[in-house]
């Protein structure tokens, strides 16, 4: 079915068509009629299948038949999304369709001069693409007026609320009229996702495409059970052996995407990394060069993996597993976009077997082991049980390990004790007397105890600096009789 069928104007249908689009997919045929009738909705669909346009279209329509001019500091469309990436990606979207259309877009993100965004919004603007931290600086500072927002769209809920978001979106609510249109999207329905649309939609439709947690057909995962240590080697042999190029390789941490971009630059492959310790500009200028094929390889880490919308991506690496299955799903959706096919290729080593069953518990699936041909592995490494050694294979029962035997003493079977070298030595002390202490005996010991416990008095020097002597002279008695 065309676009003209859906009902939009003739400026609109122009912008669509001239970005290349000639036929809506699956989502977009269900939540472009909603949208334009102005109803609540839910949709839940896979990475890749064209939902930013299903809420785009509806919003610029509306723009464009009303013919109203945006007071200052007014916004009539907000669209909150996690990454800047994405706020960029949905306001190259908003100018490209409406291309004809007499309105005025913005990305708001952080990491980018704010002066240059408020002097734009001062004039007023019909769409705002932002993150919600950036956009709680313009509520502060009074340089955007969410009062008059028509439509509301919440772009990847469920990646915002994993990101810690969910109190900012809370903030930005209270400022936002109830009398709206609230749209939104994601990629997988947590229950974090079902409990803030309870509060804030009202008697939303529900759109589900596909199953649910289960990522689109077109992608062909693959694992590869393989030791930490050989990893990289693994990458550099399949992407040297494999004709793969665009190639993008999600790594757990930001200084291990360094280490793998490093580790392919030395090796002769164009890489590039991108990460949240990059700068705007170093992001920006690597996601044009991957996009323009400048670089053969894009190292990133999973906050880049919903910014990332780049066509023709062939095949997407786990280098490291995910932590969590949602991750899995959004990382590999960077593939197989717009009908186009891909390799979805995960590296798994003993310490992330576990991390594979939940994965295969939250899509439904069972993973398949594969190994590559002519690699040389060091440890065979089963999904289902624990690795082996390439000779020595699993203990056998009845095996008993080659434990080094303790020395043990001469007369007992237990091992001597090790002497403690700072344990004071004991002194020693007399036999006890066989016969039982009286009451007498008991009182002189505790008396001498008592006495040996005494503190001696410090001795006295004379003029020479001889000690004095503690002899006592004996004294003459004093109570003499006296002669009569």
């Amino acid at each position: 079915m065309p676009f003209k069928k859906f009902g939009l104007c003739d400026e609109l249908v122009q912008g669509i068509l001239a970005t290349g689009y000639t036929a809506p997919t699956e989502v977009q045929a269900e939540a472009i009629p909603l949208g334009l009738a102005g109803k609540d909705m839910i949709c839940c669909a896979q990475t890749g299948t064209g939902k930013t346009a299903a809420f785009v279209l509806p919003i610029l329509n509306r723009i464009a038949l009303s013919g109203k001019k945006t007071k200052n500091k007014k916004v009539r469309s907000l669209i909150i999304t996690p990454t800047r990436e994405l706020a960029m990606q949905i306001n190259d979207s908003v100018r490209g369709y409406g291309r004809f259309i007499k309105m005025r877009s913005i990305a708001i993100y952080g990491g980018s001069p704010i002066d240059k965004q408020i002097r734009t919004l001062k004039s007023g603007v019909d769409v705002v693409a932002a993150t919600p931290g950036r956009l709680l600086d313009h509520i502060q500072r009074g340089t955007i007026n969410l009062s008059s927002v028509e439509v509301l769209v919440l772009d990847e809920a469920d990646r915002m609320l994993d990101m810690g978001f969910i109190k900012d979106i809370r903030k930005i609510l209270e400022q936002i009229s109830p009398n709206r249109q609230t749209m939104l999207f994601s990629a997988t329905m947590s229950k974090g996702v079902t409990a803030l649309t309870q509060n804030i939609l009202r008697s939303p439709k529900m759109i589900q495409i596909g199953v649910q947690h289960d990522p689109i057909d077109l992608i062909t995962q693959h694992i590869f059970p393989v030791t930490k240590d050989q990893k990289l080697e693994l990458l550099l042999c399949m992407l040297k052996r494999q004709q793969m190029y665009s190639v993008l390789v999600f790594s757990r941490t930001k200084r291990g995407a360094d280490r793998i971009c490093r580790k392919l630059r030395q090796q002769d492959i164009k890489a590039e990394a991108i990460h949240s310790d990059r700068t705007q500009r170093q992001r920006l200028r690597s996601l044009e060069g991957f996009k323009s094929g400048k670089y053969k390889v894009m190292v990133a880490t999973d906050i880049a993996a919903r910014g990332i919308n780049v066509t023709g991506i062939s095949h997407v690496f786990n280098y490291d597993v995910p932590a969590f299955p949602e991750d899995y799903v959004h990382r590999i959706g960077r593939t197989g976009r717009a009908e186009a096919t891909g390799d979805a290729i995960t590296f798994v080593c003993s310490d992330e077997i576990q991390q594979i069953r939940n994965i295969e518990k939250f899509i439904g699936k069972k993973f398949k082991a594969e190994y590559y041909e002519d690699f040389d592995y060091k440890l065979h490494i089963s999904l289902n049980s624990a690795p082996m050694s390439r000779g020595g294979g699993k203990k056998k029962s009845g095996q008993q390990r080659n434990r080094p035997q303790s020395k043990r003493g001469p007369q007992s079977g237990k091992p001597k004790p090790k002497a403690n070298r700072y344990a004071k030595k004991k002194k020693a002390t007399s036999p006890k007397h066989p016969t039982a202490k009286t009451g007498e005996s008991k009182k002189q010991g505790s008396a001498e105890s008592k006495k040996s416990f005494k503190r001696k008095p410090k001795p006295k020097l004379t003029r020479s600096g001889k000690p004095v002597s503690y002899k006592r002279s004996k004294k003459k008695s004093t109570n003499k009789k006296r002669k009569p």
